[in-house]
């Protein structure tokens, strides 16, 4: 199908917000809308490397078939006829989920993740699937099976992870919304190094059925989440609100106090962070009572967040990754730092080495129990009518490897790189992103904005004013 260059851009500019209300309106038909992006994937796609699958035939049928409806009724389905894509980890009938490990190229998955199931049956059409790092274990998308995602701004430059291919192949205009999940900034890294708009809800708050990895411990499960990715904020408030079955506050915002993370801290932040911030706080100060402060167990949080990774030593993960192979993990970590010719990613194999050096003790686990009993409270009191506004990272999309670098070093520098992102896993609080602009490297840098669960309305309007008044998502035009 011929479509007209600017008609094109016009629907790859398009949230899955105005596309759902075109499609209803017979503006775009779902045919149209989905050979687009299904065109512009083909595109791009081969120098992201962001979508490892596609379902592109059955995904036209599916458009011929709601063109087919569209005669008879106008659909009340809030995302009918709406092109997505999905993270790898998350099962969708008739392909397959890998966790990029090579012994799993041709595992089929018979039923949808539930999450997966909520977009289906609001109408979504799913694309195909996009890159992960091996078993979703870092904050980069690289794997033996793949290959490694680029980022669309700088190809040589991370498109972070562990939905990654989710972050680039949304910042390209490739899909109007996505689906990733977040355990340890897996949402918000990619959302932030790629100039997307992100949501990881808090603990508890969206089934995890259907998504492999599963958390290998109860502790683990409070910190991992499935969440929105797309272009916008409302489009977020929309997904999150049929993905999940909680209900939120709608609480008055005004009613809020904001506090911003205080930048006079002995963590590493760029300057063009630190400007940022600062205009942030000047904009909102008008309106609310404002704050630059550090909130209750700030600097507690890197640490819980590797000491709960750790917790299991890593024996899910290790069994997973060596499901067929009688390998000893350190055994093929040497082996694949010497030759490059094994089947597991050193990213991976080097984590799970990790999670056996940093396992914490039988007593100091007891001590986690008890912080996170204390603190889950603390914090759930001073959030109550409050948001906190922190950075993502402490600079922009840096090249490939250096975060993995930064976080996975034996030299446990991820107390200082983790603290902005783990702080939303530990205490299991939503945590919506947003672009508010670009560093000297013209990387985006984004926001992120969290709250006690309950609180996520006001998140939402929040989010609204700063994407307003700030960047907000820009399409990278590859």
């Amino acid at each position: 199908m011929s479509i007209h260059p600017t008609h094109n851009n016009d629907i790859l500019a398009m949230d899955a917000t105005d596309i759902a209300a075109y499609i209803k309106k017979g503006k775009v038909s779902v045919y149209e809308a989905v050979t687009t992006y299904i065109e512009h994937i083909e595109k791009i796609n081969p120098s992201l490397n962001a979508m490892v699958e596609t379902r592109f035939t059955k995904a036209l049928e599916e458009a011929k078939e709601k063109d087919e409806i569209l005669k008879k009724t106008t659909p009340s389905s809030p995302l009918f006829g709406v092109p997505i894509s999905i993270k790898e980890s998350f099962h969708v009938a008739s392909m397959k989920t890998t966790g990029g490990l090579v012994y799993r190229h041709d595992l089929i998955s018979r039923i949808d993740a539930e999450a997966v199931s909520r977009l289906k049956t609001a109408g979504a059409i799913i694309l195909g699937k996009t890159n992960t790092p091996a078993l979703c274990f870092c904050q980069e998308t690289e794997n033996k099976l793949y290959g490694r995602t680029n980022n669309p701004w700088d190809s040589n430059r991370t498109a972070g992870g562990s939905s990654g291919g989710e972050g680039a192949l949304l910042a390209a205009g490739g899909a109007a919304a996505g689906l990733g999940s977040d355990i340890g900034g897996s949402i918000r890294l990619p959302s932030h190094f790629n100039g997307i708009v992100g949501f990881k809800p808090g603990m508890n708050s969206i089934s995890m059925e259907g998504h492999f990895p599963q958390a290998g411990t109860e502790l683990q499960k409070r910190m991992l989440s499935a969440g929105p990715m797309g272009k916008s904020v409302r489009d977020m408030e929309l997904l999150y609100q049929l993905l999940s079955t909680r209900k939120t506050q709608a609480g008055i915002l005004s009613n809020f106090k904001i506090d911003i993370l205080s930048d006079n801290m002995d963590y590493p932040l760029t300057e063009d962070t630190k400007v940022f911030l600062e205009d942030i706080h000047d904009f909102l100060t008008d309106s609310f009572l404002t704050n630059r402060r550090v909130p209750p167990y700030f600097e507690d949080s890197a640490l819980l967040w590797q000491e709960i990774m750790s917790s299991d030593g890593g024996k899910l993960m290790e069994k997973e990754a060596f499901n067929n192979d009688r390998s000893n993990v350190f055994k093929a970590y040497t082996k694949e730092k010497m030759t490059q010719n094994t089947a597991i990613h050193p990213y991976l194999s080097w984590a799970i080495i990790g999670a056996k050096l940093f396992k914490p003790s039988k007593s100091r686990m007891r001590e986690i129990q008890r912080i996170l009993s204390k603190g889950d409270q603390e914090i759930r009191n001073y959030l109550h009518n409050r948001i906190l506004i922190f950075p993502v990272y402490h600079t922009g999309a840096p090249e490939h490897g250096k975060v993995f670098q930064e976080i996975f070093s034996i030299r446990k520098t991820f107390l200082q790189f983790m603290p902005y992102v783990a702080y939303a896993n530990v205490w299991g609080l939503p945590s919506l992103t947003i672009p508010v602009g670009r560093d000297q490297n013209n990387m985006p840098i984004a926001v992120q904005l969290m709250s006690s669960v309950g609180n996520e309305n006001a998140i939402f309007r929040l989010g609204k004013m700063l994407e307003r008044k700030f960047r907000g998502y820009i399409r990278c035009d590859r």
